[in-house]
């Protein structure tokens, strides 16, 4: 099954500022509609108005004489008269009769008649024949003080008079919504930048404790993250109380060892000078050489911190051809076939006793488990190093890799050992900053590869 990809944003600030900007956007897409709408019921209430009045002008000019409706020749209200139609005036009979309209309204011919519906009056909007729209006022007066509506005073303003209006607005809305929106992004990141300060100051302290110039972090944080901090503080007690147990251990084992180690190596000098054991007493010197080497590098280990390991450069050939000799007569019945491409002065950037038991544990794996081949290659690169170790054994499942890296994790069980080997090639390569990759190899088994950085190497 394909695996989800999803769009990464390494910076705390950047996504709280893309969560506000999106928050905020959203908001001033749901507030635009809103403004629109109450300046659009606020414009016809207006229009409304205008249009009651111009009504009411009509109401009062209108004269009954001996029940019929008169109207003056010259209005109080001159934009009655005046064309082109900006303000229109009709009187209707409650029967829907024409009984005047305005000077102005003689080129419009719209299809309107009042409802006489008891609503005393009524706003709304209608089209000519033209495809002009029109508000409309419509309101029912009783001029001859019956019962009921006598007549229909209505009153019409072109629509377009205010369209200009209405556009000016939404472009004045767009700016001015646009502007605040910039500035309250503006605020929001200055907010924002202000707001994890202490987490920069969290971060810095971190540093700080990771470079031992500081044993725990502080108090002097916002209360949100003080429960985290003393979190960690407990934590790097505990791995510190660890990390000193682990090196009084390893210091335990190593000084312990180093009295055997002497007595083997004084009967391997015996053993030197009988000629009939002389090719097994230097096999026996090789290896007690060999462990003393990596007694003394783990004590060494053992008395510094990551950061104080040691960072120069050894040759690469000369190490692995101790290595194969020795590992050949271990494994002699196997045969091993192995080939290596690589300059013959080439340097890696670990300390020797590092690189031995590095190469040691992975080679050793490799003898072990392959079929009849090995291979080993190696490059320099600006940057980096790279080593690789592959054979032609049944390899690592993908979903098994992690698993062998951890301490005491064993995949074979038919040979014996503490599962050890791979987590202290892992815990290597980490303080030296490098990375481990346990691939699939063209040879059909394991690939290891290691990488280290180029830097702080003393030649």
């Amino acid at each position: 099954m394909q695996k989800r990809r999803y769009l990464r944003i390494s910076s705390l600030r950047m996504r709280l500022m893309l969560g506000a900007v999106v928050t905020v956007s959203l908001f001033m897409l749901a507030l635009f509609p809103a403004l629109q709408q109450v300046f659009t019921v606020s414009l016809e209430e207006s229009i409304e108005q205008r249009l009651a009045a111009d009504a009411s002008a009509l109401i009062s000019a209108a004269r009954i004489t001996q029940g019929q409706l008169q109207m003056p020749e010259k209005l109080p209200d001159e934009e009655f008269d005046i064309l082109p139609a900006r303000q229109l005036g009709f009187i209707y009979d409650n029967k829907n009769g024409l009984l005047w309209r305005s000077r102005s309204s003689e080129q419009v011919m719209i299809d309107y008649r009042p409802k006489y519906d008891g609503h005393g009056h009524e706003f709304l909007r209608a089209k000519d024949r033209q495809g002009r729209e029109f508000f409309i006022y419509d309101v029912e007066v009783d001029l001859l003080r019956g019962q009921s509506a006598d007549f229909s005073i209505v009153t019409m303003q072109p629509v377009s008079d205010y369209q200009s209006m209405y556009d000016s607005l939404r472009q004045q809305l767009y700016i001015w919504l646009g502007l605040a929106l910039l500035l309250l992004l503006g605020f929001l990141w200055l907010g924002l930048g202000w707001g994890i300060r202490s987490l920069r100051s969290l971060s810095a302290e971190l540093d700080d404790v990771e470079n031992g110039k500081r044993a725990s972090l502080s108090d002097e944080h916002p209360r949100e993250l003080l429960r985290l901090t003393r979190s960690l503080n407990r934590l790097l007690d505990s791995e510190r109380q660890q990390s000193e147990r682990y090196r009084h251990s390893l210091d335990d084992l190593a000084h312990s060892l180093k009295t055997p180690l002497a007595v083997l190596q004084s009967v391997g000098e015996v053993l030197s000078l009988q000629a009939q054991s002389s090719e097994q007493a230097r096999t026996l010197q090789g290896q007690v050489n060999r462990m003393s080497q990596q007694i003394s590098y783990q004590l060494q280990r053992a008395s510094l911190r990551k950061s104080g390991l040691l960072r120069y450069s050894v040759k690469l050939k000369p190490l692995l051809e101790s290595l194969l000799e020795a590992l050949d007569k271990v494994y002699r019945d196997k045969r091993v076939r192995v080939t290596y491409s690589f300059a013959d002065e080439l340097r890696v950037p670990v300390e020797k006793g590092a690189l031995l038991e590095l190469l040691g544990n992975i080679l050793e794996n490799a003898y072990r488990l392959c079929i009849s081949e090995v291979r080993i290659s190696a490059q320099l690169t600006a940057t980096e190093c790279e080593l690789t170790v592959e054979d032609d054994g049944p390899g690592v499942p993908e979903h098994q890799r992690e698993r062998i890296l951890k301490r005491g994790e064993r995949l074979d069980t038919q040979y014996p050992g503490q599962g050890i080997g791979t987590a202290v090639v892992k815990d290597i390569i980490d303080s030296y900053g490098g990375q481990l990759f346990v691939e699939e190899s063209a040879l059909g088994g394991a690939q290891f590869r290691v990488i280290f950085p180029l830097n702080h190497i003393e030649r």
